[in-house]
């Protein structure tokens, strides 16, 4: 590690300053009046005569669930329909037929649930009209479902004795227009000026030096790029994803990128503290994230950094660092850095090849994504995640004491547990039984790239992924499968729609709940101490779940390597 690669990870934090942009994210999702009203606001209403809503009709967390599964069941439908019919349809210059039906599945699952996992090469699977129309739409639509579901959440902590929790047409409309858009408009014309291809060619021609003919895939890049970072999506435009050089071309591209990945989650964060009026309890969440985000960076680059043992042990100097799989304009840091922030959100874009860390640096993204990607999350996703972590914490420290659990003035009895343990025992059960039906079953074990506990890290890395809504993989494993396409499409439907059925029903809970004064026994939630409980519930309950496959698989790697072995 190096004081200028610190310097780079600690500039791009700093410039992550997302304080306006949450107090404008807290007065969006109110329904107040913001700087951006006289432009959208037209707009914002003829899409509510159109579509029939009426914005001042609140529903109830059924009907607000309701609404959000019937939008995302017709999202899936067009999204397939396009797939499987694009040589039928325009804006297909290089024409390629339609996609196979269990692969596009796997895809038109992935972008609905904000997931993006890839298992085509974009540059030679989608027609521009599917990569326009059907997945850039879905990385705008699925990150404004996440936010309105999380600040469906925000009002059951905030509203007392309510039977309605807002409305999702409203929370969507409002959440594309006023954060996402204006901002990705912006930030693709920054990945444009700085080299990133905005067109509707579908290749042009270059000649090698060696005087050979090159056919290079471009196509309108640049406005699917930034909306798949700021949008914690992560599907590329190319195979290679933020690795290829017309998706980020250089240093300031990947520092601009994982800018756009942190700046909606954090200011999510920050949006709810100004929302239940306490911004401090916002501060604590944060700071708990942030101590994730940076341990996890630390992780990777002190490993990554150190090199490759079975190199050193041939005599090749290790000052260099673990290289393979990384770009050289890059380097550790910044690779750490963005596998970190990838996986500590649910991004899944990246600019260096996972499979290729060491098994260490390799364990850091993947146990972000065990999280279910949390710290500091998804846009929108994060956020709830994160509540339910709190709602447990609160109730662990109730036991403590003796109290019947508080957290933002709303008691916490038997319904709300029973729905918070709902969701988080949906990862494990999804991640850990699909991983071990892949490492048993022949169609799984057909799949990986490596034997021993590479090949466990290969599968338990992509179930881990997907149940997470992340995206990001272990190059090694072969995905392009029936049983893959199938079995990983259904961790993402579990990872989303299981997961957040019982959060929408914990805010319809908390919002018909009086909200009561905090009293002398009440725990206070927005300093050092919640903060440590935060962060010891979240390494308790979750390595507990997840330790016997941490251990037999990078781990276990990790000191075999040490030993000379490798797989």
């Amino acid at each position: 590690m190096t004081l200028v690669g610190w310097s780079q990870i600690a500039t791009v934090l700093a410039l992550v300053a997302a304080v306006p942009l949450g107090a404008h994210m807290a007065r969006v999702l109110g329904g107040e009046r913001t700087f951006l009203s006289p432009v959208f606001g037209p707009v914002e209403a003829g899409f509510y005569r159109l579509a029939g809503v009426d914005p001042a009709r609140e529903q109830s967390a059924f009907a607000y669930t309701i609404a959000m599964i019937a939008f995302s069941v017709a999202g899936f439908a067009t999204l397939y329909a396009l797939q499987r019919l694009q040589n039928l349809l325009p804006l297909n210059p290089q024409g390629f037929d339609g996609v196979p039906a269990d692969l596009a599945f796997n895809t038109s699952m992935s972008f609905v649930t904000n997931t993006n996992w890839q298992n085509y090469g974009g540059e030679t699977t989608m027609s521009h009209l599917v990569q326009m129309l059907g997945l850039t739409v879905h990385n705008f639509v699925s990150a404004a479902t996440g936010l309105a579901m999380a600040f469906a959440l925000v009002r059951g902590f905030g509203r007392s004795q309510s039977a309605t929790v807002g409305n999702f047409w409203v929370d969507l409309t409002r959440s594309t227009l006023y954060v996402l858009l204006p901002i990705s408009v912006i930030g693709a014309l920054a990945l444009v000026a700085a080299g990133v291809p905005q067109t509707l060619l579908g290749s042009v021609e270059a000649r090698t030096l060696e005087g050979a003919r090159q056919v290079i895939s471009i196509g309108p890049v640049a406005s699917q790029e930034f909306i798949k970072e700021l949008g914690t999506n992560g599907g590329g435009f190319f195979n290679a994803n933020s690795a290829h050089p017309f998706e980020n071309p250089n240093a300031f591209t990947n520092m601009l990128e994982i800018w756009a990945i942190l700046i909606v989650p954090i200011a999510s964060v920050l949006a709810f503290g100004r929302v239940i009026g306490d911004q401090r309890q916002g501060a604590a969440i944060l700071a708990t994230m942030t101590a994730i985000l940076i341990v996890g960076a630390l992780v990777a680059y002190f490993y990554e950094s150190g090199g490759n043992p079975l190199l050193t042990a041939l005599g090749v100097d290790p000052a260099q660092g673990n290289m393979e799989g990384k770009e050289v304009r890059f380097g550790q840091a910044m690779s750490a850095f963005f596998a970190a922030a990838t996986t500590g959100t649910s991004t899944g874009a990246v600019n260096a090849m996972h499979d290729s860390l060491l098994p260490l640096a390799g364990l850091a993204p993947m146990f972000n994504m065990l999280l279910g990607c949390i710290s500091p999350g998804g846009d929108g996703a994060g956020l709830y995640g994160f509540l339910v972590v709190a709602v447990i914490a609160v109730f662990v420290a109730g036991l403590m004491v003796g109290r019947t659990p508080e957290y933002l003035g709303k008691k916490i009895e038997a319904r709300e547990m029973k729905l918070a343990m709902l969701a988080v025992l949906v990862y494990p059960l999804t991640v850990l039984g699909f991983s071990g039906a892949s490492v048993t079953l022949k169609a799984g074990l057909d799949s990986l790239g490596a034997a021993g506990p590479h090949g466990l890290s290969e599968a338990l890395y992509a179930f881990a992924s997907t149940s997470a809504n992340n995206g990001s993989a272990f190059g090694g494993l072969s995905g392009d499968t029936l049983w893959y396409n199938t079995t990983l499409g259904l961790a993402m439907f579990i990872g989303r729609f299981v997961y957040v059925i019982p959060v929408l029903a914990m805010a319809g809970s908390l919002a018909a709940k009086k909200r009561i004064a905090p009293s002398a026994g009440t725990l206070p939630t927005h300093g050092p101490l919640f903060v440590g409980l935060l962060l010891g519930v979240i390494v308790i309950l979750y390595m507990l779940q997840y330790f016997p496959g941490l251990a037999l698989g990078p781990i276990v790697e990790h000191f075999l390597m040490l030993d000379g072995k490798t797989f």
